[in-house]
């Protein structure tokens, strides 16, 4: 019997060439698409960085400034001279006065009017799109926790389910690293118990939270011992609490106090960069505001500054108000969905791990 010889299937060709050399092709145009747009983007920054677009210049520097994982963009293109005097002429007024609680009288205005509790309110900026939660009662905004902290934090739906609450927000100093979110950084207080104490830690840190009357306190830590915060909560009645930072240089570009007894922030120059943020605010009736906003690049946004964040809580009313935090951790949870989530990408649909975050019961 004549035996056919069997041979092996020849490799797959398209127009002489092998799959294995159109993939490799693939990947080099791919590759140079990659270094192209990297080139482009590097071209793009030292232009804003030069002197010759002073504002793009400004505007850049004091953003990333106050970014978690980005600082160093400005000193690849700056000397750390260059960027203190940028941070310097775009920074704030110091409003460090205590805050009035007469001013703030619960329930005083619109006694008997048929309010909703809570209302959903957007509002738009010329960079910037935010969500206002205001909320008539203030007994209903506490602080939730993951308290005895850990290594790995909650995203924000978490914190809002697992208390039976209806809505949250993010705030305060935590580490963010990694995206690990279980240590707060400053001061915790929740429900009246100090969970975290450690102000030296950090410099310029603010005490963001309400008494046990209700009232918004805004309140700088500066010099403060872990003794002296103990003593503060317990004369102050304070019962839910975060801190945030407040520092203007080439390391860190944070700031806090917006509006104290109704007088507004000054700014010099900009002010702030533009970035996610979330603040917090109370009119004089004791309705408490909660605000964030998107950036980063969010549906075409840069962010908001330090004064649209003045100026958005003094049209809601506001007679005291704080920034609570900015970035990729600008978060708002209400009703089973986020209404404001994080800006990076794999965490379109939900928020940063935190440790703790401002909920309504």
């Amino acid at each position: 019997m004549q035996q056919t010889e069997i041979q092996a299937p020849a490799p797959q060709r398209w127009k002489g060439l092998t799959v294995g050399s159109v993939c490799a092709r693939a990947l080099a145009v791919l590759a140079a698409v990659f270094v192209a747009l990297a080139a482009t983007l590097m071209i793009a920054m030292h232009m804003m960085c030069s002197d010759a677009f002073p504002s793009a210049q400004q505007v850049f520097v004091t953003t990333v400034l106050e970014t978690g994982q980005l600082k160093f963009l400005a000193s690849w293109f700056l000397s750390s001279e260059k960027i203190q005097a940028i941070v310097d002429e775009n920074s704030m007024q110091a409003l460090d006065a205590e805050v009035d609680a007469g001013l703030i009288q619960i329930g005083a205005d619109g006694a008997g009017e048929a309010q909703a509790d809570i209302e959903i309110q957007e509002v738009s900026g010329a960079t910037f799109t935010g969500t206002m939660m205001i909320v008539k009662d203030p007994t209903r905004i506490s602080l939730a926790t993951i308290y005895p902290w850990r290594e790995n934090g909650v995203s924000l739906d978490v914190l809002v389910q697992e208390n039976n609450a209806v809505a949250g927000i993010n705030g305060g100093l935590y580490n963010s690293y990694n995206n690990s979110g279980g240590s707060p950084y400053g001061v915790v207080v929740s429900h009246g118990e100090i969970q975290y104490n450690r102000p030296q830690d950090h410099v310029g840190l603010v005490l963001i939270g309400f008494t046990e009357e209700n009232i918004l306190q805004i309140i700088n830590l500066a010099g403060m011992t872990a003794g002296d915060v103990e003593r503060l909560v317990e004369e102050q009645r304070i019962r839910d609490a975060v801190t945030f930072q407040e520092e203007s240089s080439d390391v860190n570009n944070h700031f806090v106090q917006l509006i104290i007894n109704n007088e507004p922030r000054e700014m010099n120059g900009l002010g702030s960069g533009l970035n996610p943020r979330t603040a917090i605010g109370q009119r004089a009736d004791g309705t408490v505001l909660l605000f964030v906003t998107d950036g980063r690049g969010k549906s075409g946004h840069l962010g908001a500054s330090s004064g649209d964040l003045v100026s958005v809580m003094q049209e809601f009313g506001a007679v005291n108000a704080a920034n609570l935090d900015g970035g990729s951790s600008s978060c708002m949870y209400y009703n089973g969905e986020y209404l404001m989530t994080s800006v990076t990408f794999y965490h379109s649909n939900s928020s940063w791990k935190l440790p703790a975050g401002f909920i309504v019961r």
